[in-house]
Order: C-alpha cells, then sequence, then structure tokens
C-alpha cells in the first residue's frame, strides 16, 4: 500500500541523489551503510530502553536505504547483483529492529511481547521469501496485507509512541503486525497454490 508514496519519496531525495551520483557514491554502498546504520542503531538503542533516539536513528537510515534505488536511476548504475544485494541487506536490516526490540523486551520483563516480537520476525521473513520463492518458480505473489513498508511503519510508529510514554500502543501494534504477516503469508501460499495449479493443469 505504501508503495504508492515511493514516487514522491524519490522526487524529494532526487536533489540529494545528484550530489552522491557528483562525488561518485555507488548505490551499493548507500545500500551497505543505511543497513549497517539500522541494525547498529537498532542493536544499541533498544536494548537500553532509548526507544525514541533508536526510532529517530534507524528512520534516518532507512530512508538513506531508500536512497540507493534513486542514486542507481540518476547514475544509470542498477544492476542484477545491486538490486539482490538490497533485497538481502533488507531482510539484515529487519532482523536488526526486531532483535533490538527483543532483547529490549526480555531485559525489561516483557517475555510475551519477546515471543511476539520473534513470531513478527520470522512471519515477515516469510512473507518476504514466499514472493522470492514464487519469483523464482516464475510466479508472482504480490498480494498481502503486510508488505515491508507497512511493517516499518507500524513498528517505528509504535515503538516511537512507546518511547514517548504511551502505553499499551506497542503491545497493540506487534499483536496486529504477527496477526497482518500471518494473514499475508497465507495470502500469498494462496494465490502461489492457484497459480502453481493452473500451470500443472496445462
Amino acid at each position: 500500500m505504501l508503495n504508492v508514496l515511493r514516487p514522491v519519496i524519490a522526487r524529494v531525495m532526487t536533489p540529494l541523489g545528484r550530489v552522491l551520483a557528483k562525488h561518485g557514491v555507488s548505490p551499493n554502498v548507500i545500500t551497505a551503510i543505511g543497513t549497517a546504520g539500522t541494525v547498529a542503531a537498532a542493536l544499541w538503542f533498544y536494548p537500553r530502553g532509548e526507544l525514541v533516539w533508536g526510532t529517530l536513528v534507524i528512520t534516518f537510515f532507512v530512508f538513506a536505504d531508500m536512497l540507493d534505488g534513486v542514486l542507481a536511476r540518476l547514475t544509470g548504475s542498477g544492476s542484477t547483483w545491486g538490486a539482490f544485494l538490497d533485497s538481502t541487506l533488507d531482510r539484515l536490516g529487519d532482523a536488526g529492529i526486531f532483535s533490538g526490540l527483543i532483547i529490549y523486551f526480555v531485559l525489561f520483563d516483557q517475555f510475551i511481547l519477546a515471543g511476539v516480537g520473534l513470531f513478527c520476525l520470522v512471519s515477515g521473513a516469510l512473507v518476504s521469501y514466499a514472493k522470492a520463492r514464487a519469483e523464482g518458480l516464475g510466479m508472482t505473489a504480490n498480494v498481502g496485507i503486510a508488505e515491508r513498508p507497512e511493517r516499518l511503519l507500524i513498528v517505528l510508529v509504535a515503538v516511537f509512541v512507546d518511547g514517548l510514554g504511551v502505553p499499551y500502543l506497542l503491545a497493540a501494534a506487534l499483536w496486529a503486525l504477527a496477526a497482518a504477516s500471518a494473514v499475508t503469508v497465507g495470502q500469498r501460499m494462496i494465490n502461489v497454490y492457484r497459480q502453481a495449479v493452473a500451470h500443472d493443469a496445462h
């Protein structure tokens, strides 16, 4: 759903992309920096209970990660390797965010939420894997109510607001995200099943 905002974000980031392109910065370098910053911030700030600062820093690096596509378009340097690297490091970034949260929950004796966070981490990986595997088999799986942008938005907003002292929102958001991720996995499996049955029938 949030993919409709990508053209707007791309236009906003284009001036910065031009500056980086002028200095010969590679899109793959931006991808790596964005992921490294996201993981480092999540694992440093969240376990310490610094949810607001952690989320602000992570959000900065998430937007930086979006810059790689803008830079690739401006320089014409998009590549198969770059696409693979971006998708792979996206999974690492997601794992860093949820791992930081899980550690935070464990350290602050919120074990149920730690379990919910772990479920969100695993189900989120399955959402991405289902799509990648389907495409590897020549099918599509572009369906679902909780794709990566939605999952990131939900968790980062909820963590930020929780850090400001608003109770219960983070717990509610994680439970909702867990349910939405599970539904999305189911939607993609059903979608691919129908394609596979139709293909095998011919």
